[in-house]
């Protein structure tokens, strides 16, 4: 499979789970912190399930707009996904993750809104990258 790439960022990690993430740019900075159920310390700052569960929400709402566009179906500015991840250990050895969208397409059809949703699941980079690897559950709220 090949990508003809149109953008590209760069962000460095320093100091694993208890460090720090930054764009290259200097775009954007935060302080992480390992979860107390993955025997961190908690407390303020971020993890990487939390980054990727924000990533993963905002470009499955990008991708059901770029599907509304291509069928004319107007999606509402009020759109909103709740991402849920999950980490743990798996049963074949290290850890994985579970992901669940909750998907709130206001004033649409629900049978409008799964369509769109299933097909938006087709083209949304996140749904491909995690694919066969991650299970990933959708349900419109």
């Amino acid at each position: 499979m090949s990508v003809e790439v149109l953008y590209e960022t760069k962000a460095k990690a320093t100091g694993g789970r208890d460090g720090v993430v930054e764009t290259l740019t200097g775009s954007f900075k935060t302080k992480l912190t390992t979860p107390k159920e993955l025997g961190g310390a908690g407390g303020a700052g971020n993890n990487p399930e939390e980054l990727f569960a924000s990533g993963y929400a905002a470009c499955f709402i990008g991708a059901m707009k770029f599907v509304g566009s291509q069928e004319k179906i107007a999606v509402p500015a009020d759109t909103s996904i709740t991402a849920t991840v999950g980490i743990g250990p798996r049963s074949e050895g290290g850890f994985g993750l579970e992901v669940a969208l909750e998907i709130s397409v206001p004033g649409m059809d629900k049978a409008e809104a799964e369509a769109l949703v299933a097909k938006a699941h087709e083209v949304c980079p996140y749904s491909n990258a995690t694919r066969g690897n991650i299970d990933v559950k959708l349900s419109i709220v």
